[in-house]
């Protein structure tokens, strides 16, 4: 099985607190996502983030609807944490979100995904194709978002 990778870095603007309180919220996670996919939370609120905490959404993919549930596996605040797919569209979803205090305005913010994606031959000609793309996308999407949160 081909384990893919994807990191990104973003410098910013806010306190390391400002910054991971606002990652910490899964509420927050619907402003950052592209509406094409419909993300909603369905686990009831307020959710405490912490290690083994489970949150479940669901998102659209193709027009079909998709359960997703993640795990926190690693949460150290307010340096980092991990979420890890336990039901969802890949085999393997680990997302490291890691928070760097550059000073006291400025926060480097790294994102790392592990990501296996299921149906063998066919599961790498999709990800050529379309999924490399869209989870760029995604990102990019993202990136313009928090720049626009935290001017």
């Amino acid at each position: 099985m081909k384990v893919y990778k994807l990191k990104y870095k973003q410098q910013i603007n806010g306190s390391i607190e400002e910054v991971f309180d606002f990652f910490m919220s899964p509420k927050n996670l619907s402003k950052l996502t592209p509406r094409k996919l419909n993300f909603k939370i369905l686990t009831p609120t307020p959710i405490k983030m912490k290690e083994g905490q489970l949150i479940d959404y669901r998102i659209t993919l193709f027009g079909k609807r998709i359960h997703w549930r993640t795990m926190i596996s690693d949460y150290c605040e307010p340096d980092m944490f991990v979420d890890q797919q336990i039901k969802g569209p890949y085999l393997l979803w680990h997302h490291k979100h890691e928070f760097i205090k550059i000073d006291n305005r400025s926060v480097e913010m790294i994102d790392e995904v592990h990501y296996i994606i299921p149906y063998s031959i066919l599961g790498r000609l999709a990800h050529c194709l379309y999924v490399k793309r869209e989870l760029e996308n995604i990102f990019k999407y993202r990136n313009k978002i928090i720049n626009n949160l935290f001017k």
